[in-house]
């Protein structure tokens, strides 16, 4: 890393706790090892000559040493349990302790997907709760709970609309996609051999319905729409375009990254929905990214249940079983589209997930919608004098900004959300969705306090003032108090460096 890029003013290069912290490919040494080993008996060379001749170039470091580097590694990144996440599109909220505790119950948190199913009977009992859950919920007929995520979710389920059509002997070439959807569904589409037809939005932000109906004809075999939408709204006319894409003889598939803002409210099944898939981090508080695995069930209504993937649960006189390969009959999975993954799904969010529904009952569930939708218009309310409301009226759990606010500022969607970094926030979404220019995409999540969204709204309207005001290489040059300033992120994307090696000197010696 170029030295101008740490923090200066002190002799050890630290700034108090926040410790500067070489690679760990720069602090390795000869000799230095956490563990052990004893001298491995000799065998025969059974690699054909492909031996390693050199050494494996791994960092020497004592046990002291490797905890301390990931440790400060930790300090230097944002995490939800660290502050306040306003990442629009995202739902990053609190994730429950008590989750976590019951994912690691002894029985549940070490079981095995080869164990023998006598062996796990709770284990699979505990799938079936989640399922019918998911079912309850959405009013969906079925679900496949293996996708390991919400695009596999999204490759499931169109997959399953692709089989149902293939079974009827319709060729169909072209999925609809609106302009403001999630990159994620015209790739899905792509994926499963369509033509991607996109559909532009209204001026209130929503999928044209006059656009849909013109586009409908007997070559579409889905739409993909995500409701409430990219924008942080809802399609208040999707009753009406589901009809239109049924009397074609087309099936609505839903992105259902957002159904954590009408969970307990809304149940996608009786507005038309075919199929959607629903992200448990996002709704159902499993952990994300990185502290995932990520979990992406896809639920399906009666016309495509027959085409649900294996494996999936059921329950018999002799208790319950898993169909993993297709059966004689569509109960044993005789018209199923195969497996999307190995084993079973992701046990540890089932557990998480299944948890956090037990934990707040349907009415409870039904208040994590309301409290969502309540804050993202708390933000909206406390922001729309100040910023640039991309769309009139009340948004759902994510409220939208563009950059208007900044005209002849000389501050960036880009400045203003570095500068939030040094206000000790994780910035928001930036530049999407991309039908908004310089989007600015806020979802404060049903979890915050309110005090927690004055802190923000205070900030965010401090900044604005300051970018308002002149105070531009305020901006630029932020932020100012990271371990690194900000990045040339375009140089970065053009020319990644993704090997470490070690600086001349140092491979000379």
């Amino acid at each position: 890393m170029a030295a101008t890029g740490r923090t200066p003013g002190t002799i050890s290069g630290n700034r108090g706790l926040q410790i500067e912290e070489p690679l760990i490919f720069e602090q390795g040494g000869v000799g230095r090892t956490g563990v052990d080993f004893e001298e491995p008996v000799r065998r025969e060379d059974r690699l054909g000559g492909l031996a390693r001749e050199g050494e494996i170039g791994l960092p020497g470091l004592s046990e002291p040493e490797v905890m301390r580097h990931f440790m400060r590694l930790s300090q230097k990144n944002f995490a939800i349990d660290a502050g306040f996440y306003p990442l629009g599109s995202c739902t990053m909220k609190h994730n429950p302790r008590l989750n976590e505790r019951l994912a690691r119950l002894p029985g549940l948190g070490d079981l095995h997907p080869m164990q023998p199913e006598a062996t796990v009977q709770g284990a699979l009992e505990l799938i079936d709760s989640l399922a019918r859950w998911l079912k309850l919920l959405t009013g969906m007929e079925a679900v496949a709970l293996s996708p390991a995520a919400g695009a596999q979710g999204e490759l499931c389920g169109m997959m399953c609309i692709r089989a149902a059509l293939e079974a009827k002997g319709d060729a169909r070439r072209r999925v609809l996609v609106p302009e403001s959807a999630h990159g994620t569904n015209p790739a899905t589409a792509a994926a499963c051999g369509y033509e991607i037809d996109a559909v532009a939005n209204n001026a209130r932000g929503r999928v044209d319905l006059g656009a849909v109906k013109a586009k409908l004809n007997d070559d579409v075999a889905a739409i993909m729409l995500t409701n409430p939408n990219t924008c942080g709204l809802f399609e208040d006319e999707i009753l009406e375009i589901a009809r239109a894409v049924h009397e074609v003889g087309a099936y609505f598939y839903c992105d259902g990254a957002n159904f954590n803002a009408i969970v307990g409210k809304v149940r996608p099944g009786d507005l038309g929905i075919d199929a959607m898939h629903l992200n448990l981090h996002k709704t159902f508080s499993t952990p994300h990214g990185g502290g995932g695995p990520g979990s992406g069930p896809v639920v399906l209504s009666g016309a495509l249940a027959p085409f649900a993937p294996l494996p999936f649960v059921v329950h018999g006189e002799e208790g319950f079983r898993l169909v993993e390969h297709r059966g004689e009959t569509e109960d044993e999975g005789q018209r199923a589209i195969g497996r999307l993954k190995g084993f079973h799904g992701q046990m540890g969010m089932f557990i998480r997930a299944l948890a956090y529904m037990m934990s707040h009952g349907g009415d409870g569930l039904r208040q994590v919608a309301e409290d969502a939708v309540l804050n993202a218009n708390y933000l909206l309310a406390g922001l729309e004098d100040v910023l640039t409301v991309s769309y009139p009226g009340h948004c759902m759990h994510e409220v939208l900004f563009d950059d208007g606010f900044l005209e002849d500022t000389g501050v960036s969607t880009l400045d203003f959300a570095k500068a939030l970094i040094d206000e000790g926030f994780h910035p928001t979404t930036i530049y999407f969705p991309l039908v908004v220019r310089g989007a600015m995409l806020m979802e404060p999540t049903e979890t915050e306090s309110k005090a927690a969204l004055d802190q923000f709204i205070a900030t965010v309207r401090g900044l604005a003032a300051a970018a308002k005001s002149g105070d531009a290489a305020k901006f630029h040059d932020a932020p100012k108090l990271t371990p690194r300033r900000r990045l040339d992120e375009t140089g970065a994307a053009r020319h990644p460096v993704l090997r470490w090696r070690p600086a001349p000197d140092k491979a000379a010696g």
